[in-house]
């Protein structure tokens, strides 16, 4: 423990003031000795650490996203250099150092909050040992460890002896109780949490081993959590229960409002989307026109949900613009279509289908429009049934267009004389 104290620190005596400071308020609400002034101060402290690393988180999402489109590139160098490790982790960091992403990059809030973690846990351990610490005096020692949580000291363990829990006015029936129940909620948390980020916010047209480890990672967490559970004092586990709650929270939001590209919180976010533009006949706020401008700028590289949600306006009247702003469609107005390019709806003539016609009009070659009569008369008889040229009628001059055709039932050209009958 000394050697954690002498690593921590530098971050120990702020810890403790931050605790003092909320503890002065909660304190002359609900008692200075209480278990919610100190328990609600130790909330409060995990509040503002994670206000403070929301940028981190930001950053983290950014990450996250940025290696999920990486994994069909990573998969291949791995099938490619299987067989030379080294030559697989060369072209990995040069791909990493190309599209400028970082794999650590998604474990920073984790990494940043670790040593506020420990120095509470000193902090919480000093308290449990009498021992003063930071801006914690012998007052204050004092009224820490009379504070209960729901019967539970605030310094006391699962794993503590009996003598240890009596020494702060406790039993180990009430130490372990409040302990489990708090280990259990701590590891489904953190189980929901990792549940709804695979379920719901991870592209499902990637599949790569990527996603079979955060899969695993599902299962391995909690476990972790609640093993190790059983040797935090009882504000650790406070501490670390809201911070999962935080991340839950947290990341049902990003879900909900800024969903991945091609997972299924997309789909339900477009959905909600296009009902609300359909129904307003525009985009809300500048984050609802990025998500619009992004889609049309992808054009054909659309995914399902994207290309769904793009048909859906055009079916409505709307048209999305390159600026993310959604108008009315009019006859001028410009459309985008499936695969980025622009159409006019309102010019374009519907194509029929030409009528059948009949027998005798496809025999004849003068086929009538529909709702004519269809006999025919004398100027509308064929040419090949008009009665041939006299003799000594004048010879049509051109390419024979009026010359006289020949009888129904007779050869064309010069006829051969018939052969004298015999007698």
């Amino acid at each position: 423990m000394d050697t954690i104290a002498s690593l921590f620190s530098f971050i120990t005596t702020p810890v403790s003031w931050v605790i003092v400071q909320f503890h002065s308020v909660y304190g002359s609400i609900f008692g200075p000795d209480t278990g919610w002034a100190w328990g609600l101060s130790i909330v409060s402290l995990v509040i503002l650490i994670r206000i403070c690393l929301i940028p981190l988180f930001v950053k983290q999402i950014k990450a996250t996203r940025a290696m999920q489109t990486l994994q069909p590139e990573m998969k291949k160098i791995q099938e490619r250099y299987k067989n030379d490790k080294q030559r697989q982790s060369e072209e990995m960091m040069k791909l990493y150092k190309e599209t400028g992403t970082n794999p650590l990059s998604s474990c920073l809030p984790i990494l940043a909050q670790s040593p506020f973690f420990f120095a509470l846990y000193h902090v919480l351990n000093s308290i449990a040992s009498n021992d003063t610490i930071g801006v914690i005096n012998e007052r204050l020692l004092e009224s820490a460890q009379k504070a209960h949580i729901f019967g539970a000291p605030l310094a006391a363990k699962f794993t503590d002896s009996s003598d240890k829990v009596e020494a702060l006015n406790s039993t180990v029936l009430d130490v372990r109780v409040v302990t489990a129940i708090m280990i259990v909620l701590m590891s489904l948390s953190q189980f929901y949490t990792q549940r709804q980020l695979m379920t719901k916010n991870v592209d499902t047209t990637v599949k790569t081993p990527f996603m079979q480890q955060q899969k695993m990672l599902m299962y391995v967490f909690p476990v972790i959590f609640a093993v190790f559970g059983i040797n935090f004092p009882v504000g650790v586990l406070v501490y670390w229960l809201t911070t999962n709650v935080w991340t839950m929270g947290q990341q049902m939001y990003v879900i909900h409002n800024n969903p991945t590209p091609g997972s299924k919180a997309q789909a339900a976010y477009l959905e909600r989307l296009s009902k609300h533009v359909a129904k307003h006949g525009k985009t809300r706020n500048r984050r609802e026109r990025a998500i619009v401008k992004a889609i049309v700028a992808k054009g054909r590289d659309r995914n399902e949900y994207e290309r769904k949600f793009i048909n859906g306006l055009n079916k409505a009247g709307l048209a999305a613009q390159t600026d993310g702003n959604v108008i009315r469609s009019e006859s001028s107005a410009a459309v985008q279509a499936e695969d980025g390019t622009s159409t006019a709806t309102a010019t374009v003539p519907k194509r029929q289908q030409p009528k059948r016609q009949s027998k005798s009009q496809r025999q004849s070659g003068t086929a009538k429009a529909a709702g004519e009569p269809t006999s025919l008369t004398k100027d509308d008889a064929p040419e090949d049934t008009k009665p041939a040229a006299k003799k000594g009628d004048a010879k049509p001059v051109g390419n024979g267009s009026t010359r006289s055709k020949a009888q129904s039932g007779q050869r064309k050209g010069p006829q051969r004389p018939k052969s004298p009958s015999k007698k």
